[in-house]
């Protein structure tokens, strides 16, 4: 039997190289004679870049950036110098995985850390960028990351906003004539990994903004605000880019990479299975499974499983997903090509603990379905396909 195992990460427990990894152990203890390759996937969101780099032999710098709350922090990003081409994950400066619970604050974070990120990569002659959204801790719809690249988003008293989505409610002016002048230089892919408007019910702040620490009323504040923002930014670009599939992706990333840096927006599974040579991988696997910390009715709009999902259907290949839960409106996976899904909790289980035991659940769920994939293929095979009469 050979198996693709292509997880995603799994918020707050494992990269999904480690995801991975748990699977292949769980298989190989299990049935030792199981042919396993392991390729870690990402939508976009934290994990991407290591499954980028591992691709493209791209080489992993580290840049000192400011997290999303403006504190200094470590940030990888990647640069494939023959093709000039950058590879930035937004999560490493402003992902929601660097901050803890009572610290998110949707109101004002900030991606100021990933402009600074992409003058890294100018810095060293980048003439692409790849860009991936997800796993974002940022509700300000882009506007720290032009701060970083040389605009001012001014009050009506001339003063530079603070940093946030709530305080764009005051944005009077809008300069962008002290942007780096190499971004008009520079091809920008976006990865996103969902495909929601920037405003409305379901648009960043509404959908996105309570995992990041808004309230409902939060919601309603940044909403007001962005649609402000938005306001202005289309009288000064000439064009309207809010109702964009995809603009409100990390907290309306999407909507400032199309509309500031002219990027492209595209499906970041779809993205990365491109990178990685995915249909290949498929053209040697019996059975691909993967998995991420949820699976849900929105995991179509995207996600990782789905995905793959959908790819693998195409090559008439079985995909199973093992996730940490499997939420409202699942079942609808299985019209996208997922054969079976499994969540990986073995009885009564808090959250604290099923994310400490990711890994070990993994390997178990993942051996006791090939030993049943097994046991199967020999049950059939010697009863010769005759049915239970």
């Amino acid at each position: 039997m050979k198996i693709l195992i292509a997880p995603d990460s799994y918020k707050d427990a494992l990269p999904a190289r480690a995801a991975a990894e748990a699977m292949a152990r769980g298989i190989l203890e299990a049935v030792p004679t199981a042919e396993t390759h392991c390729c870690p996937m990402g939508d976009g969101g934290e994990g991407t870049l290591d499954a980028l780099l591992a691709a493209t032999g791209a080489k992993r710098h580290q840049a000192r950036v400011q997290d999303a709350l403006g504190r200094p922090r470590e940030a990888s990003w990647g640069y494939q110098a023959d093709t000039r081409t950058a590879f930035i994950e937004l999560a490493e400066a402003s992902g929601l995985q660097h901050l803890e619970r009572h610290e998110r604050s949707a109101l004002h974070s900030t991606t100021f850390g990933v402009g600074e990120l992409i003058l890294a990569a100018l810095d060293a002659g980048a003439e692409r960028l790849l860009l991936t959204l997800g796993g974002s801790s940022t509700n300000d719809a882009g506007a720290g990351m032009l701060v970083a690249l040389g605009a001012r988003l001014l009050d009506a008293q001339d003063l530079p906003l603070p940093p946030g989505g709530a305080a764009l409610a005051n944005l009077a002016t809008l300069d962008l004539t002290g942007l780096d002048p190499r971004l008009s230089g520079l091809a920008v892919e976006t990865a996103v990994d969902v495909d929601n408007p920037l405003l409305g019910p379901h648009g960043a702040s509404a959908v996105f903004g309570p995992q990041k620490g808004a309230s409902d009323s939060d919601v309603l504040t940044l909403d007001q605000a962005i649609s402000h923002f938005a306001d202005l930014a289309a009288l000064k670009l000439g064009d309207d880019h809010r109702e964009l599939p995809g603009a409100g992706a990390a907290g309306g990333m999407g909507f400032a990479a199309r509309a500031f840096l002219g990027a492209q927006l595209r499906p970041g599974i779809t993205l990365v299975m491109e990178q990685v040579g995915f249909d290949a991988l498929l053209e040697n696997a019996d059975l691909v499974i993967t998995g991420e910390g949820q699976l849900d009715g929105q995991s179509l709009a995207g996600k990782t499983p789905v995905g793959i999902a959908r790819a693998a259907r195409a090559k008439g290949v079985p995909v199973v997903a093992l996730v940490g839960r499997l939420g409202d409106g699942w079942q609808a996976a299985h019209d996208e090509g997922i054969s079976a899904a499994f969540a990986l909790a073995d009885g009564p289980i808090t959250l604290d603990e099923a994310l400490t035991r990711t890994s070990a659940l993994l390997a178990d769920r993942a051996g006791s379905l090939v030993r049943l994939l097994t046991a199967s293929a020999h049950a059939l095979s010697d009863s010769g396909g005759r049915d239970c009469t």
